[in-house]
């Protein structure tokens, strides 16, 4: 594959065999960014769990010490007080049926995150099979099915994330902004990594966490030494 000369000369500061610890990796990472935009980093964590088994899923959310750096869209189906509530906690857009016909007949999607309150998922359910593929049905799992649907609006618009298991056993998940220097991502992908390592799953068996790896945008991969997380 070609790679521009930006990128290659981000990535000779990289030794591709060496496992490096979270700050020097978030330094790498910052230093490597070969891209004229803020990039987003993620972070790419491979777990020894099988995500074919129910009780070995892995997800979750959390909010992150200093945010994404993005502003999320947030959506939220309420009725009454609680879209009162939505409203004056920042949501973008708060409805009932009329979000749902919209999202239905106009294959409207200019949000990032779904929030609902319980009383409403039946609702929302009948948007399944398009919010589903798109990792956007909210659940109780990632605090974003709630009574409290103000608290998950204001926590999301904080910087909150959804980690989860991909078919791979892998978490893809942003956090932050090349923008955000080493220290603040260090300190982000510490919280999410707890996170991870807390919801470990009773039935995993071996080694959890088996590689990690931050990258931005359009720069090379850092490995991370995973056996700090164990």
């Amino acid at each position: 594959m070609f790679r521009g000369k930006k990128y290659q000369n981000g990535a000779k500061l990289i030794d591709k065999a060496a496992a490096y610890d979270v700050q020097e990796a978030m330094d790498l990472v910052v230093k490597a960014a070969p891209a004229k935009f803020d990039e987003t980093v993620e972070l790419h964590v491979k777990l020894g769990v099988d995500s074919r088994h129910a009780d070995q899923q892995v997800r979750g959310a959390i909010v992150l010490p200093h945010g994404t750096g993005k502003t999320q869209r947030v959506l939220v189906f309420a009725k009454g007080d609680k879209a009162d509530a939505a409203k004056e906690a920042g949501a973008d857009y708060v409805g009932e049926m009329d979000l749902v016909e919209k999202i239905q007949k106009e294959n409207w999607f200019d949000f990032d995150v779904v929030v609902a309150s319980p009383d409403m998922m039946g609702l929302v359910g009948r948007l399944g099979k398009v919010l589903g593929p798109k990792g956007l049905m909210p659940s109780p799992k990632a605090g974003t099915v709630t009574p409290d649907v103000a608290k998950a609006v204001q926590e999301v618009k904080a910087g909150k994330v959804e980690y989860r298991l991909d078919k791979t056993n892998i978490i893809h998940c942003p956090i932050g902004k090349v923008s955000f220097g080493a220290e603040k991502l260090t300190e982000n992908l510490n919280a999410l990594m707890g996170a991870i390592v807390k919801a470990k799953p009773s039935a995993a068996k071996g080694q959890y966490v088996r590689s990690c790896v931050a990258a931005s945008t359009m720069g090379p991969g850092v490995k991370i030494n995973a056996a700090k997380f164990v």
